[in-house]
């Protein structure tokens, strides 16, 4: 079966082709960094209007790349949501008129299910249960998966994605957007156990996340230690370096700490991290370092797979398809679009002696 999918839910306009749920046939990514660059951060209203420029050659694009034509596309995947509004309707629209055009069976995608499915294609099946680690510029959460299409959040962020407060961190200390490969980079050549920066507690005792508190500390140690944030065109201080390899730190040891915590209580046979921000080295070292002590395998996509793709979705799409699920044309974009928790989930999770409720 080849899928068509199509990604449209933040800043990036893509399309794939994808055979039987596990061959790439095509991926055709086409970003908006340098677009939203000037401001920072994702600017919703010209997101929207990129997309509606770029979807119909990015899939067309894709078809040529695959060396297939619109008439032997089985089926269309589409990001139905989490996302931005406008953006998200750009592909569901799309993908929709594509579909009944076709007279072919079109299934809308949760977004942070493309992510858990973003590992299917370089590495061995996955053996559930599973614990996944998603993480990137919008969504920072933790699933407990008993079976393919089954999903438990067991860990949360209360505040800030990751990849939202490496963004804002990058943007303090005068670094370019996006903040999560530039950080990275500074922190090559600084010393991440110079400073000393908090991981939030909860009060409530939940293992959620929590990255607000760690982002005033750094403003905090910047204004306090009178740093001037690096001018355009200049080279990073030493004490750049050193903040950025410490933020960096300590948000790694935040994610894989509480990533090992909850792989210890629930017993999973496999972990993934996945998202934009799984493509940081740091956080898959840390993250294989933790597998090894757990005896377990780890999958991350490669990077073209890490950050928001549609190959991840025609993944996803063609899982529920062989489940005999299709979406109708009353679909629309759904912007706070959850997983599905899977049915009894208190007395598996009890069974798991796990006793918190999200």
């Amino acid at each position: 079966m080849l899928v068509l999918g199509i990604e449209s839910s933040c800043d990036e306009t893509a399309a794939a082709v994808v055979r039987d749920g596990r061959e790439i046939l095509s991926s055709v990514i086409s970003s908006q960094i340098e677009l939203h660059k000037p401001f920072g951060g994702v600017v919703p209203e010209l997101a929207s209007r990129e997309h509606l420029e770029k979807i119909e050659p990015v899939v067309d694009q894709a078809l040529e790349k695959a060396g297939v034509s619109l008439k032997e596309i089985d089926a269309v995947a589409v990001t139905q949501g989490p996302g931005l509004v406008g953006s998200l309707l750009v592909g569901v629209c799309f993908a929709k008129a594509l579909a009944f055009g076709l007279d072919i069976p079109c299934i809308g995608v949760n977004h942070i299910e493309g992510h858990v499915f973003s590992v299917v294609f370089e590495n061995p099946p996955i053996e559930y249960p599973a614990l996944a680690l998603i993480v990137s510029g919008g969504h920072t959460n933790l699933f407990f998966i008993p079976e393919a299409g089954k999903y438990k959040v067991v860990s949360r962020t209360r505040d800030d994605a990751a990849g939202e407060a490496f963004d804002k961190v990058a943007k303090m200390l005068g670094l370019e957007y996006p903040g999560g490969p530039v950080i990275e980079k500074v922190s090559l050549t600084g010393d991440a156990h110079k400073i000393k920066f908090p991981i939030a507690k909860i009060s409530d005792g939940k293992p959620d996340f929590s990255f607000s508190g760690l982002k005033t500390a750094v403003s905090r140690f910047v204004r306090e230690n009178e740093i001037e944030p690096v001018a355009e065109n200049q080279t990073p201080s030493q004490e750049i370096k050193n903040i950025a390899a410490s933020f960096q730190a300590t948000v790694v040891k935040s994610l894989v700490g509480t990533m090992e915590k909850l792989a210890l209580e629930l017993n999973p046979k496999t972990l993934i991290v996945a998202g934009g921000v799984a493509c940081n080295q740091s956080l898959q070292n840390a993250a294989r370092i933790a597998a090894k002590k757990l005896k377990l395998p780890v999958y991350f996509p490669s990077k073209h797979l890490s950050t928001d793709n549609a190959a991840m979705i025609a993944a996803a799409g063609y899982f529920h398809l062989q489940r005999g699920e299709k979406s109708d044309l009353r679909m629309t974009a759904d912007v706070s679009m959850r997983l599905q928790n899977f049915e009894n989930e208190d007395a598996e999770l009890k069974k798991k002696k796990v006793r918190y409720r999200l």
